[in-house]
């Protein structure tokens, strides 16, 4: 397997505020049902922890995914078990977004995230103008330098440029796996973020959180 065809697939979901509970359990575990499948290497889905940001996208659920390839992220969507899933779940979902990105490793060996650990995501718009490749070129290498000096709380980290077409905009994400909740809540990314704020559209920053939850 190549790693620099790994890929990070997010999807968020804002339910509708009267779903019934049960059907939306339905809906997550059917989701994580979808982990079976041959094309993909790991799946899960959760309800959303905490969803911060300033542009009323008040997400409720995620489901994170990860691929060897495009082309087998491309299979997966097209798959007959995948298409019931939307097709049965699709009257519960008033929005959603969908982030992919490149990165060159998961968690070493390790692809899948372990039951109990906390996730937080970023997703970033970048100022008008500045959507080329030389300041995703000049991000990467900061955020290379970042991820060199995590502390042990940080398990996994991978960034990359946002290739789906139903990323509402957004440019870039971040992916940083914790060992438990409480290592989350004290880990202080916005500080290690600080020197990218010039090429940023603060204000349009999305931010959420997740407990992988047992499969």
């Amino acid at each position: 397997m190549s790693s620099s065809q790994n890929i990070e697939h997010v999807i968020l979901f804002k339910l509708k505020i009267d779903a019934e509970t049960s059907e939306v359990n339905t809906m997550v575990n059917k989701i994580k049902g979808l982990q079976g499948m041959d094309e993909v290497l790991y799946l899960t889905a959760a309800p959303l922890r905490s969803s911060s940001n300033s542009t009323s996208l008040a997400f409720t659920h995620v489901s994170h995914s990860r691929f060897r390839s495009t082309s087998e992220l491309s299979a997966y969507s097209v798959h007959p078990l995948h298409l019931s899933i939307k097709k049965e779940t699709n009257h519960l979902v008033e929005d959603m977004l969908a982030v992919d990105w490149f990165t060159d490793a998961f968690g070493g060996d390790r692809v899948t995230v372990p039951p109990g650990s906390a996730v937080r995501v970023t997703f970033w718009k970048l100022k008008e103008g500045l959507g080329d490749e030389t300041i995703r070129s000049e991000i990467s290498e900061g955020m290379r330098e970042i991820k060199e000096n995590l502390g042990e709380e940080v398990s996994e980290f991978t960034y990359g440029a946002n290739f789906s077409d139903r990323g509402k905009g957004f440019s870039m994400a971040i992916l940083a796996v914790f060992r438990s909740e409480s290592e989350l809540e004290a880990g202080d990314d916005a500080k290690k973020y600080e020197k990218f704020n010039e090429y940023l559209d603060l204000e349009a920053t999305l931010v959420i959180e997740f407990v992988v939850p047992s499969q």
